[in-house]
């Protein structure tokens, strides 16, 4: 479909055309010639682009492919392979249990804390 637009479009506008590069440069191109350059050229920076892109996505996916295989490989070989698993899992008296805290633990007192100071001032400072 592409092809046939641009060999129509080549066969209906078949015209020379001069084109001033620099002050003595002077070139003698036909239109098509002229366009598909013009297409190249700009098609071939967003290619390049492209590709850079692609690429870094590929080295990200592969890497995050790998560090999803080797957690998983850690994984396995922290779970026994025999049936202990199960076994775990089935008996409720082999989980610990947890007693609930009856009251908070108080924090020891802050020797560097301003309350401190304003209370225990015996050094003789000037504090009103």
């Amino acid at each position: 479909m592409v092809a046939i637009a641009i060999m129509l479009f080549s066969i209906l506008n078949w015209n020379p055309v001069e084109i001033t590069l620099w002050d003595g440069i002077l070139v003698e191109t036909k239109v098509p010639a002229l366009v598909i350059l013009a297409f190249l050229l700009g098609l071939f920076p967003m290619w390049l682009y492209h590709r850079s892109v692609k690429w870094g996505l590929d080295r990200r996916i592969r890497s995050l492919e790998n560090s999803i295989k080797s957690a998983a490989l850690a994984h396995s070989r922290e779970t026994p392979v025999d049936g202990a698993v199960d076994n775990a899992v089935d008996s409720p008296a082999s989980a610990p249990v947890v007693s609930p805290v009856d009251s908070p633990v108080e924090k020891p007192a802050d020797s560097l804390s301003p309350v401190d100071d304003a209370q225990g001032d015996t050094q003789g400072t000037n504090k009103p």
